[in-house]
């Protein structure tokens, strides 16, 4: 046969590629088939995690998000279509084997491509739609009048749309938080709906924050057709009921039905408030008036002093001047609160003389009733008295308009900028920069709030943001057109001489003119990031600026970079992130002084050798650069500066990344234990803060923005190997790796990870165990939140004790407990372990055939008949075909803090031995928290024969369901 085989092969060779590609399928075709199968069970392993996350996240004032719902869709489509194909396996006649190769081949890679989709850094669900979010708010100082007439209209049927007016820092926007929480606490609107509308309108933005506060977003068609999505947006509304919807900041007349507003009318029982600083606004889009007067004099100083301390008016002689500083304040509760802030913690009467001559001089620049504002807010920004926290300050202008900061990306830019002193490491520099945020806070001129998924963001108040523009920016070079729906750059003209810090993002911009060269001698930063439309940049438009530093063109659909780039010798930042166009670089030869380039999610193919000669390179992101194939031999050992590396996708050698003797947060594949393990044995790895390292093959997506220190180690075969672990590791994953009798007994250095919270191992075929203990101690046991366990074949017990007693305190800290499809396992929880799992809050088995027991029984020690849990909330149990008992005949278990029961196909289960709490007259009563015991349609017969004491009490709350997770 072999004699025929090679002149065969010699003639498909001669035919060509396609000839020995369709003879590989064939002859590899029953281990391509099983590939498949392999793989796509790795992918249904994923769904039923997410599923069992789901369940513990969900049902709690929480729904699952739609791209989670959608990629639940997506495998189980493709799960049918691999079952079809599996059909057509079965019927293939053996010629025809090549082509179905092929597609089963194509089919592997689409499964590996979901499998990756499914990672959810960011959670998977979201808060349920409640009928709105309540607003963090100071107190309201006078304004009773405005309050109690808005409130009026709202609650009467006459008025219909409100108009709130009045100038700029009067308080208009914190009198309607208020407002919008107090309509939360009543029952007359079934949704109240903020938004922020501000300056210049962008009707799609206003669409998309309309429908998100709704919690719709995900439903309006995608695109610029206005039209649709106001019919979209229409068919929403009418679908929420009765609404107060409140627009905040409204600058500019615009028609409510082209956006997609419904009209309030007496039969839809609806109403609209819009705040905005100019009465003929309100008047033509139909409001009744509602003017917002500043404060008295005697609200003025009754404000002031809860900001700045009553006890100032103690000092000698300072009383006068204290309400001279209050006067100039002008009742405007804004400039009252950060001036106040300003002064406070000063008890020296010259100081506050200063302040009065200070604000009374006010702004020269400004003009106009701007300048009343302008000057008493500008006091408070001079108050700082460094020019570095003044500096990060007036970055935030740059921005557009109402613009959300997160914190990690404010400091970031703040870095990139220059405007923290260099310090020894990168994690210096950011506690730094939090400090100047929070500074910024405490001195009210950056606001604090959270966005729509209850993250921490930061604000620069409207009127702050006009401030420091018009009032500051000049001084110090600033040309700020952000967000101002520009379709072209400046011409020359508007490029002056003096510019230094020039942004034009989230505009409209195609395209910059042939020619044109701004002559900007010394301008820093040029920020050009968000026009999607911009796909090319001409050679000369850089050559006027020699001195620039930073350069952000982050999200535009530039194709190329202009060779003129190249020249920048003083350029230290490039900020490139999801141009998604981009393939190709220039030279970067020349940039010797960068220290940060950017390439988050482009499309470059090549990584430039010459990037090993960037020796003041701190900072490389190509995350998620999917056509790089490989980084250059040789250029990160080059790279001795580094601070920040994330490479994701590309494979690198530990002995290489060693070397980066200054590394702090990394990214990165290694390809074997052994290249692991020496770097991170390597000195220099103890300075790493933030990481997440894989081993062998990518599968995890778990994103470092969490500051969360993960490891990975993924097929791989450990043999002999162990795996070191790092200190201050958090999260360990261990997936499908084989030779691994014992999970943590493989860890080196166990005992000093003491910051690890969470195990994860799925399919490693040989695991018999999670840890087995000798007379070595694992402290780090102690620490541990969460341990899952997946598709574990030969586990048969979580711990095996060799000739010592179990330690008591052995995962006495254990939260979540997950295990799933594990055939070995026949009791769960061992008598001896039973005293630290007293931290337990979740509960889930799944898919174990041979699971008898959850809790060992022992008929020889009564003392253990009652077993407390005393912190456990959920307990799933959902296809134990073989669980005849939960604990002892004769046990029960005390766990009042349970909310939700689920048993699911356990037909064997004849008794439920929760004990229900006694009232203090002795009788039994439902646990306090209980929400639901969800059983499967199936099993009333089971529910009606199975024995709880008190059964009869929990009737209210069972629910059937054909679905566990529903």
């Amino acid at each position: 046969m072999e004699l025929l085989v090679e002149p065969f092969m010699e003639l498909v060779k001669c035919l060509g590629r396609s000839a020995c590609t369709y003879l590989d399928y064939h002859l590899n075709f029953d281990e391509v088939v099983s590939d498949l199968r392999r793989e796509l069970q790795v992918l249904i392993s994923r769904k039923e995690d997410i599923n069992l996350s789901i369940q513990s996240e969900a049902g709690r004032e929480k729904e699952v998000k739609h791209e989670v719902q959608a990629w639940l869709r997506l495998v189980q489509e493709t799960n049918n279509e691999v079952q079809a194909i599996q059909e057509k396996i079965q019927r293939v006649k053996w010629y025809s084997k090549g082509h179905l190769g092929k597609l089963v081949r194509k089919k592997i890679e689409v499964v590996k491509r979901i499998y990756e989709q499914g990672s959810f850094p960011d959670g998977l669900t979201v808060d349920r739609p409640p009928r709105g979010i309540i607003l963090p708010t100071e107190n309201v100082v006078g304004e009773d009048s405005a309050k109690e007439k808005i409130w009026g209209y709202l609650m009467g049927n006459e008025v219909r749309k409100i108009g709130v007016c009045g100038v700029g820092g009067v308080g208009k926007t914190t009198i309607m938080k208020h407002i919008n929480n107090e309509l939360l606490r009543v029952t007359n609107f079934d949704r109240v709906i903020w938004v922020t509308v501000s300056y210049p309108l962008n009707v799609i933005k206003l669409q998309e924050n309309i429908a998100r506060a709704m919690n719709d977003r995900s439903t309006l068609p995608e695109g610029e057709d206005e039209v649709r999505r106001a019919a979209t947006l229409i068919s929403i509304m009418e679908g929420v009921g009765r609404y107060v919807l409140i627009l905040d900041d409204v600058w500019e007349v615009f028609s409510l039905i082209e956006v997609g507003i419904l009209e309030p009318t007496i039969q839809n029982g609806s109403k609209i408030v819009i705040t905005s600083r100019s009465i003929d606004v309100c008047q033509k889009m139909g409001c009744e008036i509602v003017k917002v007067e500043p404060l008295s004099f005697q609200e003025s100083l009754n404000l002031f002093l809860d900001k700045v301390g009553h006890h100032i008016l103690q000092v000698p002689n300072l009383e006068g001047i204290l309400k001279l500083i209050v006067e100039e304040c002008g009742g405007l509760p804004l400039a009252i609160v950060v001036i106040a802030e300003s002064m406070k913690g000063d008890d020296d009467v010259h100081v506050w003389k200063n302040a009065l001559t200070e604000l009374r001089e006010g702004v020269k620049s400004v003009t106009g009733s701007d300048q009343e504002i302008f000057k008493r807010l500008r006091f408070s920004y001079d108050r700082l008295n460094n020019f570095e926290i003044q500096s990060c300050f007036l970055y935030c202008s740059l921005f557009p308009e109402d613009y959300p900061f997160g914190r990690e990306g404010l400091v970031e830019g703040w870095i990139d900028e220059g405007l923290i002193d260099v310090l020894p490491s990168r994690k210096a520099a950011y506690d730094r920069g939090h400090a100047f945020l929070n500074r910024l806070v405490k001195k009210c001129l950056l606001e604090k709030t959270v966005d729509w998924y209850d993250v921490d963001v930061f604000k620069m108040h409207d009127v702050m943001r006009d401030m420091a523009i018009k009032s500051i920016g000049p001084e110090f070079g600033y040309m700020v057109k952000a967000g101002m729906k520009l379709t072209e750059v400046p011409d020359e003209r508007g490029w002056g001489n003096d510019l230094k810090k020039v942004s034009l993002m989230k505009n409209n911009i195609s395209k910059i003119p042939l020619g044109l060269c701004p002559k900007c001698p010394t301008l820093s930063t040029l920020i050009l990031s968000n026009n999607d439309n911009l796909s090319e940049i001409p050679e000369s438009f850089f050559e006027g600026m020699p001195e620039l530093k930073v350069l952000d063109l982050s999200e535009t659909g530039i194709e190329a970079l202009p060779n003129s780039i190249s020249n920048l010798e003083k350029l230290s930042s490039m900020r490139l992130s999801w141009c998604k166009r981009l393939r190709h670089l220039p030279s970067l030869a020349k940039l010797r002084a960068i220290k940060k380039v950017d390439l988050r999610g482009s499309r470059i193919e090549v990584v430039p050798q010459v990037m090993e000669k960037l020796i003041s390179l701190e900072y490389l992101d190509l995350k998620d650069c999917d056509y790089v194939e490989e980084i250059p031999m040789g250029m990160l050992s080059n790279l001795s500066n580094l601070q920040y590396l994330f490479l994701e996708m590309l494979k690198i050698e530990g002995e290489e990344v060693a070397r980066m003797s200054k590394l702090e947060t990394f990214e990165g594949i290694f390809n074997d234990i052994q290249s692991y393990n020496y770097f991170v044995k390597s000195q220099d790895f103890q300075i790493l803060t933030d990481y997440h390292i894989e081993v062998g093959v990518r599968l995890s997506v778990w994103s470092t923005a969490q500051r969360e220190s993960v490891v990975s180690i993924n097929y791989c075969d450990l043999g002999e190997e162990c795996i070191v672990l790092p200190n201050n590791l958090q999260r360990l994953e261990i997936i499908r790796c084989r030779n691994m009798r014992s999970g943590l007994n493989k860890a080196a250095l166990l005992e000093k990870a003491t910051e690890l919270r969470i195990c994860y191992f799925h399919y490693c075929e040989d695991m018999e165990c999670v840890v087995e203990l000798d007379s070595s101690s694992y402290p780090v046991l102690d620490k541990l939140e969460e341990l899952r366990l997946v598709e574990l074949p030969k586990l048969s017990v979580l711990v095996r004790v060799e000739g010592v007693a179990t330690p008591p305190h052995v995962f006495s800290n254990l939260k979540m407990l997950q295990i799933s499809y594990c055939p070995g396992m026949r009791k769960l929880l061992p008598l001896e372990l039973l005293q630290a799992f007293q931290n337990l809050e979740e509960i889930y088995v799944h898919g174990c055939e041979q699971m008898e027991e959850i809790i060992a029984s022992s008929d020889s020690d009564a003392s253990l008949d009652k077993l407390t849990f005393p912190k456990l909330r959920i307990l799933l149990l959902i296809y134990l075909p073989q669980l005849k008992s939960i604990c002892s005949v004769k046990g029960v278990m005390v766990c009042d803090s349970i909310e939700e029961i689920k048993i699911w196909d356990c037909r064997e289960l004849k008794r439920i031995p929760v004990q229900l709490p006694l009232l203090d007259n002795g009788q039994p009563s439902p646990p306090p928290h209980l929400r639901e015991i969800k059983i499967d349609e199936e099993s009333k017969e089971w529910w009606e024969s199975v024995e709880w004491d008190h059964k009869n009490l929990l009737q209210p709350f069972l629910k059937y369901s054909s679905f566990w997770l529903d």
